[in-house]
C-alpha cells in the first residue's frame, strides 16, 4: 500500500491540479485512487509542462497535459477498435501519447468510436460536445439499447435537462457489444434534441399545416378512417409500421390495423430489404432469422461474408471479427464487388460482377461436392433434395463460373476449399445479397452451402443476416406483415384466427393483406393510410410514382418525430417521441430481446407510439388499456410462442434470446 501510495503521488506530481475545470471531475479514476489511498495533499510539487490540447477531431478532445501514460487508450484502439491510431512517441522525459504519425487526431483514420475515451482514467480524452454541460455527478444515468443498427448494443446514457450529454458502452458479459460502441452509438444521438422535432399535432388546412390539440387531431383521424371503412370497406385501409419502434408498439400497431381497420393490410420496410432473406431462411430452417448469435465470431474458424460491409453496417461486430483475424484464429472470405475496408482483412476476396451471386455460390458448391468436402452423414440425416441439387451444381464448374461472374477459377476453388474444410464455418450476408430480383435464390444458395458442409446447428456456424435497423427483426416477430400474426402464425389458419379473436375480443379477417409495395405503388389499392415511423417517400422505390399514389389517397395519418417527406404529404401528423423518452424492448438481428428504458419525459407534447395507438383506438371504438409497456409484453408472451418466457422482470437481468 505504501508503494502504491508513492506511485500515485508521483503520478500526481506530473499531473495538473486543475480538477475544478476538468471534464472528468467526479469520475476521474486517478482522483478516486487518491481518495482510496488517503492522499490529502501534494507532497511533491507539480512539474509537468503544459501541452497544447488537440481538438481537431469532431468528437474527441485530447489534452496531453492530463495524460498519465497508462497506455489504456493505446490498447483500446489496438485491441477493441483494431485501428492502431494511438501509440507512444519519443523516449525518456519526452515520452507522450501521439496519434498517427504524431499528427492531429482529426487528420488520422480515427473512426471516432470512443473506445479510447471510455478507457481513459483521467481527463486526457473527453467528449467534445459534452464540454461545459455539467459535472459528472449531475447527470442521470440510464441503461438502454442503441437505436441505430441491428446489433443491439447496450449503452449507458448520461442525461441532463432533457439532453443526452454522454454515452458509454455497458461492459457486461450478457451483452452483444461487451462495452464497445461505434461512432453512431456514442456520438450519434443528437437527433433527440433536434430543433426540428415535432412537438404538437399538425392538421393540414388549405394545403398548409397548422398546430392543433391532440383531441382534435385524433378525432379527425378516427372520423376519416371510419368513413373510408364504411364506404369502401376495410381493405381500403392499410398501415405501414416501423423497424425503429419498440416491440410493444409494433404489436399494438398491427393489433390496431387488424381490429379497428378490420384488415390484414399491414407491412413495413423489411418488405423491400429482408423479406427475400426471410423467405429463403424459412424454407431451409423454419424461421426467417439469424441461426446463430453474435458470439459466432468467437467460435468460428472460417467466416464467409457476402454482400456486406461490416465496417459500415455493424462496426462493433467488425472490430471483434478483425481482432480474431489479426490473431490468426479466424480465416476470412469476403465476397463484394467493391474492395471494402473489411476486404483488407480477407484471406480470400471474391469480386463478382453485380447480380451473379448464384453463379459463385453454385461454383463453390461444385468444388465442395467434386472434392468430397461435404458432410455426407449430415446430408443423409438432416436434408432432402440432395440428388436434385447435384444435377444443377454439376453445370457450375469453376471455369463456367469465371465466365459468368468474372471471379478467377483459382479464387473460386480457394474459397470453396477454405469453407469446405472448416470445422466451424459461418456465413454472414447483407443487402448486397438480398436486394436483387433473385434475392431469395441467393440466400437459398447460401443455405445450401451451410447444409452441404454440416455448418448449421453448432456454435460458430450457420447462415446469418445482418439487419439494417435496430428492430427490423422485432417488428416482423410482432406480426407487422400481411400474412402473419405475431410469432409467424398464419392469418389463414382457422385455429390461429380463433385464438387471436378470443384474446382480443374482436372479429378478424382471415384474408392475407397486401404488401407495402402494393400500398404505395398501386393507386387503386387503398384510400386510407396510417404510417407509424415509416418514410416510403424517402426509402421506397420509384418516388415519383409513390408521390402520385399518395396524392390520390383520401386520408393519410403519419406519426413521427420529424416532418418527413411522407409526413409532408399527410393530412394529419402526430408527434412521436424518441427511444430515450419511453420504455419498451428491441429485438436485435440475432433474436436477442433487450430493454429500452426511459431517461426523461417526452419533449413538447410528443407521446410514445404505444400511447398514441391506444388513444386513436379509443376514438375508433375499441379500448386498449395498458398502464405500461410491460403489460403489453405480458400479452405478447401469452400469444407468441417464441416470446413465451419473456417478461420485464427477467429482462432486468439482461437480454434473452428467442425462442424463449
Amino acid at each position: 500500500m505504501q508503494a502504491r501510495r508513492t506511485n500515485v503521488e508521483l503520478l500526481l506530481s506530473n499531473h495538473p491540479d486543475d480538477c475544478l475545470y476538468c471534464e472528468r471531475n467526479g469520475s476521474c479514476e486517478l482522483l478516486s485512487l487518491s481518495e482510496y489511498l488517503n492522499i490529502r495533499e501534494r507532497r511533491i510539487p507539480v512539474k509537468k509542462r503544459p501541452r497544447e490540447s488537440d481538438s481537431s477531431s469532431p468528437a474527441i478532445v485530447r489534452d496531453p497535459s492530463k495524460c498519465i501514460l497508462c497506455g489504456r487508450c493505446v490498447r483500446a484502439c489496438r485491441e477493441i477498435a483494431c485501428k492502431n491510431i494511438l501509440g507512444f512517441t519519443d523516449r525518456g522525459p519526452a515520452l507522450a501519447l501521439g496519434a498517427g504519425l504524431n499528427e492531429p487526431l482529426g487528420v488520422t483514420e480515427c473512426a471516432s468510436c470512443g473506445a479510447c475515451l471510455q478507457a481513459c482514467p483521467t481527463g486526457a480524452l473527453t467528449e467534445k460536445h459534452a464540454h461545459f454541460h455539467g459535472r459528472n455527478w449531475e447527470f442521470n444515468k440510464v441503461r438502454t439499447t442503441c437505436p441505430h443498427c441491428g446489433g443491439g448494443c447496450q449503452m449507458e446514457l448520461w442525461t441532463k435537462d432533457k439532453n443526452v450529454v454522454k454515452v458509454y458502452g455497458v461492459e457486461e458479459e450478457n451483452t452483444e457489444n461487451k462495452g464497445n460502441l461505434c461512432v453512431k452509438g456514442r456520438f450519434g444521438l443528437d437527433f433527440v434534441q433536434s430543433p426540428e422535432r415535432l412537438k404538437k399535432p399538425l392538421i393540414k388546412k388549405n394545403g398548409k399545416f397548422e398546430e392543433a390539440q391532440w383531441d382534435e387531431a385524433l378525432n379527425l383521424a378516427a372520423d376519416n378512417f371510419q368513413k373510408i371503412k364504411n364506404t369502401r370497406g376495410p381493405d381500403a385501409l392499410a398501415g405501414i409500421a416501423s423497424s425503429k419502434s419498440t416491440n410493444e408498439e409494433c404489436y399494438l400497431f398491427q393489433k390496431f390495423i387488424r381490429i379497428c381497420f378490420g384488415t390484414n393490410n399491414i407491412d413495413f420496410c423489411t418488405r423491400l430489404c429482408h423479406t427475400p432473406s426471410a423467405v429463403a431462411l424459412t424454407r431451409a430452417f423454419g424461421g426467417g432469422a439469424m441461426t446463430n448469435s453474435m458470439s459466432l465470431v468467437e467460435d468460428a474458424d472460417v467466416l464467409l461474408v457476402a454482400g456486406l460491409n461490416l465496417s459500415e453496417m455493424y462496426p462493433v461486430f467488425a472490430s471483434a471479427m478483425k481482432k480474431r483475424v489479426i490473431s490468426g484464429d479466424l480465416k476470412l472470405i469476403i465476397v463484394d464487388p467493391r474492395r471494402t475496408e473489411t476486404a483488407e482483412y480477407a484471406d480470400v476476396w471474391l469480386s463478382p460482377c453485380v447480380g451473379t451471386d448464384i453463379a459463385w455460390i453454385n461454383g463453390m458448391l461444385n468444388v465442395i461436392l467434386n472434392e468430397g468436402l461435404y458432410d455426407s452423414e449430415f446430408i443423409e440425416n438432416r436434408t432432402q433434395g440432395f440428388e436434385e441439387l447435384k444435377d444443377i451444381i454439376s453445370k457450375y464448374t469453376p471455369a463456367r463460373v469465371e465466365e459468368i461472374s468474372g471471379i478467377p477459377e483459382a479464387k473460386i476453388k480457394e474459397a470453396a476449399r477454405l469453407y469446405g474444410n472448416a470445422l466451424r464455418g459461418s456465413i454472414l450476408y447483407g443487402m448486397g445479397i438480398n436486394q436483387h430480383i433473385h434475392g431469395t435464390d441467393n440466400v437459398g444458395g447460401l443455405c445450401n452451402l451451410a447444409l452441404c458442409t454440416g455448418n448449421i446447428g453448432k456454435p460458430g456456424t450457420g447462415v446469418n443476416t445482418i439487419a439494417k435497423q435496430n428492430n427490423g427483426q422485432g417488428a416482423g416477430d410482432m406480426g407487422c406483415l400481411p400474412p402473419i400474426y405475431p410469432g409467424g402464425q398464419p392469418v389463414s389458419n382457422p385455429a390461429v384466427q380463433e385464438k387471436f379473436e378470443k384474446a382480443w375480443g374482436a372479429t378478424l379477417s382471415h384474408k392475407p393483406g397486401i404488401t407495402e409495395a402494393t400500398m404505395i405503388l398501386d393507386e387503386n389499392a387503398i384510400k386510407g393510410l396510417y404510417v407509424m415511423g415509416g418514410n416510403p417517400m424517402r426509402s421506397g422505390p420509384n418516388i415519383t410514382r409513390i408521390q402520385n399514389v399518395l396524392d390520390h389517397m383520401d386520408f393519410i395519418l403519419v406519426q413521427d418525430m420529424f416532418l418527413t417527406e411522407t409526413a409532408k404529404m399527410a393530412h394529419v401528423v402526430l408527434p412521436a417521441c424518441s427511444f430515450v423518452e419511453k420504455d419498451g424492448t428491441f429485438t436485435n438481428t440475432a433474436r436477442f430481446i433487450q430493454r429500452v428504458r426511459k431517461a426523461f419525459d417526452p419533449i413538447g407534447e410528443s407521446k410514445p407510439d404505444w400511447k398514441i395507438i391506444c388513444d386513436l383506438s379509443q376514438e375508433m371504438g375499441y379500448s386498449m388499456s395498458y398502464g405500461h409497456p410491460k403489460d403489453i409484453m405480458d400479452e405478447i408472451a401469452s400469444l407468441t410462442p417464441p416470446y413465451g418466457g419473456i417478461s420485464y422482470r427477467r429482462l432486468e437481468k439482461g437480454g434473452l434470446r428467442w425462442p424463449c
